[in-house]
């Protein structure tokens, strides 16, 4: 089985998944950088599919544009301190990745989930 990538995000501020909320997928190698896959959050804060089905072993970064997500009143405030949130991480076992941003408008947090 090859690795694969999921995420979503949910709004700790309001307590609800943050819908609408667009996701860019990097590989990086190096000063290179690959861009592989755009997606958007559905109402339940999750892409409908995996961003990345079948992800070879090496190094990858999520792009949450939460600038335009909070800019645009989505968020429980309108007001917001974050920009675009990049989180950099490793793929490296043949296995299923879940990478969440848990955001509110002045911080986040991640962690590799199931």
């Amino acid at each position: 089985m090859p690795a694969s990538l999921t995420t979503h995000v949910l709004d700790t501020a309001g307590g609800t998944p943050a819908k609408g909320m667009r996701i860019d997928l990097y590989r990086l190698d190096g000063e290179a950088r690959e861009h592989l896959a755009e997606a958007r959050t559905n109402d339940d804060g999750r892409t409908d599919a995996p961003i990345l089905a079948e992800a070879a072993h090496g190094t990858y970064e999520l792009v949450f544009r939460c600038a335009d997500w909070l800019d645009a009143g989505q968020g429980a405030s309108r007001r917001r301190f974050l920009g675009d949130v990049p989180i950099r991480f490793g793929i490296d076992e043949d296995a299923h990745y879940h990478v969440p941003l848990l955001l509110s408008p002045f911080g986040y947090s991640t962690y590799r989930g199931s």
